[in-house]
């Protein structure tokens, strides 16, 4: 199929291990005018034999695999051919492996509690545009890593910290620590702009939010 010309139909290559799964997804795609279902797989291996044989325009592959697992089939495939769709479909739709499969070079990913409806979409869209990521989740997850990596404290601005819930001063961390007051101060200034907090009660209170204190002993 040309797909960026929109001609032909969509050869779609399934990956599953479980045969209610993979036959019910068979039944999906063959129900779309611009799409046929040109083989299926059960493994790593036979996906990879499929895919040789077969030529498919779209591989919709599971994560968990008998002898590995999707993303050994998307990184083996987008190594050769960008021009491929490559949908992974999983159970297990944390964020962890939502940008495993976006690093790996999936042109999407679909939780197997979405509807067919979507794993549909998603592979149609990926033989037209299979560099483009699409993921249901994907926004909410880059939210959450940015936060995440943002608010992460070094070990020492933790000692920091726990010691401005303490009560004490610069100097009194310095002291503590072992730091000049000049070297505790700009570790504070540090965990301040992390935190976005303005002062010791703004950052205290954020932390506390966020997981980083438990309780704070006031002065």
């Amino acid at each position: 199929m040309n797909a960026e010309a929109g001609t032909g139909t969509i050869r779609v290559l399934l990956v599953d291990d479980h045969e209610l799964i993979r036959d019910g997804l068979a039944g999906v795609f063959d129900q779309q005018p611009d799409m046929e279902v040109v083989s299926q797989a059960t493994s790593v291996a036979e996906a990879m034999r499929a895919y040789a044989a077969s030529s498919p325009d779209v591989v919709v592959t599971d994560l968990q695999l008998p002898d590995g697992t999707g993303l050994d089939i998307v990184r083996t495939v987008r190594k050769s051919n960008e021009s491929v769709g490559l949908i992974v479909l999983t159970m297990h739709s944390g964020d962890d492996q939502i940008f495993a499969a976006m690093e790996a070079g999936a042109s999407g990913f679909v939780g197997k509690d979405a509807p067919s409806g979507e794993v549909v979409r998603a592979a149609r869209h990926s033989s037209v545009s299979p560099r483009s990521f699409v993921c249901a989740g994907l926004a909410h997850a880059m939210m959450r890593r940015a936060t995440s990596e943002s608010t992460r404290l070094s070990d020492r601005e933790h000692e920091v910290l726990l010691l401005l819930a303490d009560g004490l001063g610069a100097k009194e961390i310095g002291d503590k620590l072992y730091l000049s007051e000049s070297t505790a101060k700009s570790h504070i200034a540090k965990i301040y702009q992390k935190l976005g907090a303005a002062n010791r009660a703004q950052a205290l209170v954020t932390a506390m939010r966020i997981g980083l204190l438990s309780t704070v002993q006031r002065p």
